[in-house]
């Protein structure tokens, strides 16, 4: 049991290193989405989240870094690409439960239950 315990422990830290801490900034997660769709540069990006281009930039290393994301030089431009689409299915599914979770919540509020009914 120890073996399994200290095994689970030694993923989730490095879940939490590569994907927990990529994903912590919305900004990020948004970038995410928008490369599902195709690869973009961080022209594309910045213009189509309204940030700043080193702001996406810094994003984009992130992303880059936890390995996310992947880059590819064309002429004079980088494209970037997502490097495995599940991370989008895993994020629609969290997108999912917390649509349930505030949906459960909005039925206890609005069955009279108070702020501290659950």
């Amino acid at each position: 049991m120890k073996n399994v315990t200290a095994r689970l422990e030694q993923e989730m830290k490095l879940l939490h290193s590569h994907v927990c801490e990529g994903l912590g900034d919305p900004k990020r997660v948004l970038i995410l989405y928008l490369l599902a769709d195709h690869p973009r540069n961080v022209t594309e990006l910045s213009n189509a989240l309204n940030i700043p281009q080193p702001t996406a930039s810094h994003h984009l290393k992130v992303l880059r870094d936890r390995g996310l994301v992947r880059s590819e030089r064309e002429g004079t431009s980088v494209y970037y690409s997502l490097t495995d689409h599940r991370i989008i299915a895993a994020l629609d599914i969290m997108r999912e439960m917390l649509a349930d979770i505030l949906s459960h919540r909005a039925s206890v509020m609005g069955a009279g239950g108070g702020a501290n009914r659950e």
